[in-house]
């Protein structure tokens, strides 16, 4: 083999490197807000004790989230009427940008010692960041509290405590 039958391989790879690029500059340019003002947008029509997160890691990565923080406030007199009931901090919808410039959905449960860390998440789909619109935002979240109501009352008996 020669060299020259590497241009073609060459070029690929300075395509690899462009087209992550455009995928993080529109995540940052224009994703990101996208799924942040929704988030909060839905938090304030459904005022249920949750909030929007954005998460920046070291290097690159970074996430939008909604998370359920405090218990709603329209139920807090119910659960007065017993005095053992606890909220369980947690559960969120996560959008994150990966390395590559795509974003992972996924659902990741609230954190109880009693259940197993294998039970802990969910991970959805992976997209395009062009290909996240409000439809597709609202469509997660109708599948994340979906999931919350599931695990909140279970179909399936699980032992936890007694």
């Amino acid at each position: 083999m020669k060299i020259e039958h590497l241009e073609e391989r060459v070029i690929d790879y300075k395509n690899s490197i462009k087209t992550v690029v455009d995928k993080k500059t529109l995540w940052e340019t224009k994703t990101k807000a996208l799924i942040s003002k929704t988030l909060k947008t839905i938090c304030n029509t459904y005022d249920i004790g949750w909030k929007v997160q954005e998460l920046k890691w070291i290097g690159t990565n970074e996430a939008v989230n909604i998370t359920f923080d405090s218990f709603p406030k329209e139920l807090i007199d119910c659960t007065n009427q017993i005095p053992a009931y606890q909220f369980i901090v947690g559960g969120a919808l996560v959008f994150s940008q990966s390395y590559s410039g795509d974003v992972h959905t996924f659902i990741l449960f609230p954190y109880m010692e009693q259940v197993p860390l294998d039970n802990s998440s969910i991970e959805l789909e992976t997209y395009d960041p062009k290909m996240i619109s409000e439809k597709l935002i609202i469509e997660k979240v109708d599948e994340f509290l979906k999931e919350m109501i599931k695990w909140e009352v279970p179909t399936t008996k699980n032992k936890l405590g007694y």
